[in-house]
C-alpha cells in the first residue's frame, strides 16, 4: 500500500512538473497562497454552492478560518495584498492542496482533499487577449501532461448579462435572475415566480404583515416581533436583516405586473441554445433578432474571442457553448470554460476557468480589476492519462 502511494505521488509529481513547464516558460511566477483563510470573506465571494461544502472552524482566538474550498479566491487576496493599488499587471501559477466536503459514497470519485494547479491574470487591459492567453495555456498544458481525449464547454455571463438587461422588466427582477443564474433550479422556479405561474408570490403577501421598503429598521423590526409571535425560530445561515430585504423584495413583487409569460419564454428558449460556438451564436441572433433586442456589443466580443482563439490554434471542433453554463461559482462574470475527459460525470471536469472581474473589489480593491483564470484538477487529470495509456 505505501509503495503504491508513493507511486503514485511520484507520477503526480511529474504531471505537475509537465503543467508549471507550461505555464513558467508563459512567463507565471509561482505563488502559494495560505491554506488557512479568513472564512467570512471567502464565503462572502464563493457562492452558496461552495459555502455549504467548505470547512469552517474557530481558532482559540475567535476567529472564524476555513480551509481554502479553491486557489482562486486566496491568489486574488494574494495579489491585493502585494498590488493594493491594483494597476500593476501579474501573472501567478500556483499547486496545492484544496478542501471541500463530498458525502462518502464509498467510490471515491470526489475526495475532500485534492490538488489544484492554476493559472491567475490580472490587471492585463486586454481582455479578450488575456482570455485566449489563459484558455491557451489550459489546453496547452493538459496536452503537455499527456491529455488527448478532450471536450471543451465554453459560456458567456456577459452575452447573459446583456440579453437580460434587453429585457423590459423591474431592475430589481434582473439583479435577482443574474444572482441565480448559477443555480438553473433555483432560477427557474424564479422565472415561475415572476410570471404569476408559482403561487408563493401571492401566499407572502397573504401571509406576512406589510413593509414599508424606504424603512429597514422598521421592517426588521416588525419581521421580528411576526417571526416571535408566531414562534418561527431564527435557524439557518440567513440573518434577520437578509431575511427582511427577502420578504420586502417578495412583497415589492407581489404588488407589480406580471412578467409576460412570452418574455419568460424568452428567456427559456435563449438558456436552451446550444452546440457549436458559431452555430449557436447564430441561432442567438435570430432570437434576439425576432425579440427586436439588440446586445450587438456582446455578439461582438464573442466573435472577436472566437477569432483570437483560431489565431492562436485552438481547435473548436471539440467545443461546445451552452448559453446556461456559468460554472459553480458565483465570482464568475465573463467567459466561462470547462475541459472534461471522456467519464467526467463520474469524477468531474479535469479544468475549467474564466472571467472574475469583480472579485477584488469585493475583497477591498478600490474598484473592479479585470482578471481571469483556470483551476487544474491534478489528480483527476492524472486519473485520466494513465486511464489513456493503459
Amino acid at each position: 500500500m505505501q509503495a503504491e502511494t508513493a507511486q503514485k505521488f511520484e507520477a503526480l509529481e511529474h504531471l505537475t512538473a509537465k503543467l508549471r513547464k507550461v505555464f513558467t516558460k508563459a512567463g507565471f511566477e509561482p505563488v502559494a497562497p495560505a491554506i488557512l483563510q479568513p472564512a467570512d470573506i471567502l464565503l462572502d465571494c464563493s457562492g452558496e454552492a461552495l459555502r455549504a461544502r467548505t470547512y469552517v472552524f474557530s481558532d482559540l482566538d475567535g476567529n472564524e478560518l476555513c480551509l481554502r474550498p479553491d486557489l482562486t479566491v486566496p491568489t486574488a487576496r494574494l495579489y491585493l495584498e502585494r498590488n493594493p493599488t491594483v494597476h500593476e499587471e501579474a501573472r501567478y501559477c500556483y499547486n496545492g492542496p484544496t478542501f471541500r466536503y463530498s458525502p462518502a459514497d464509498g467510490k471515491n470519485t470526489r475526495p475532500r482533499e485534492f490538488r489544484q494547479m492554476g493559472l491567475e491574470l490580472y490587471a492585463k487591459n486586454d481582455r479578450l487577449a488575456a482570455e485566449a492567453e489563459i484558455f491557451k495555456l489550459t489546453i496547452d498544458g493538459i496536452e503537455n501532461a499527456g491529455l488527448s481525449d478532450y471536450k471543451i464547454k465554453i459560456g458567456d455571463l456577459g452575452l447573459f448579462t446583456a440579453f437580460i438587461d434587453a429585457i423590459d422588466m423591474p431592475t430589481r427582477w434582473r439583479a435577482r435572475l443574474k444572482h441565480h443564474f448559477w443555480r438553473p433550479d433555483t432560477f427557474h422556479k424564479l422565472l415561475r415566480q415572476l410570471s404569476g405561474e408559482d403561487e408563493g408570490v401571492t401566499r407572502l403577501k397573504n401571509g406576512w404583515p406589510a413593509l414599508d421598503p424606504k424603512d429597514l429598521l422598521g421592517a426588521m423590526l416588525i419581521i421580528s416581533n411576526h417571526m416571535r409571535d408566531h414562534k418561527i425560530p431564527l435557524i439557518g445561515t440567513r440573518s434577520l436583516e437578509e431575511i427582511t430585504k427577502r420578504l420586502m423584495d417578495r412583497q415589492l413583487d407581489a404588488a407589480e405586473e406580471r412578467l409576460p409569460k412570452e418574455k419568460v419564454q424568452l428567456i427559456e428558449d435563449y438558456l436552451a441554445i446550444q452546440g457549436p460556438p458559431r452555430a449557436a451564436m447564430a441561432r442567438i441572433i435570430d432570437l434576439t433578432d425576432n425579440a427586436d433586442i439588440n446586445i450587438a456589443k456582446a455578439f461582438k466580443r464573442f466573435e472577436k474571442r472566437l477569432d483570437l482563439f483560431k489565431d492562436r490554434g485552438i481547435e473548436m471542433k471539440n467545443t461546445e457553448f451552452s448559453a446556461e453554463f456559468g460554472r459553480s461559482f458565483e465570482y464568475y462574470t465573463g467567459f466561462v470554460f470547462q475541459i472534461e475527459a471522456p467519464n467526467s460525470e463520474e469524477i468531474g471536469p479535469v479544468a475549467g476557468g474564466g472571467r472574475y472581474d469583480g472579485l477584488l473589489k469585493k475583497l477591498g480593491a478600490m474598484d473592479k480589476v479585470r482578471a481571469v483564470g483556470c483551476a487544474i484538477h491534478t489528480e483527476r487529470l492524472l486519473t485520466v492519462v494513465e486511464g489513456e495509456m493503459e
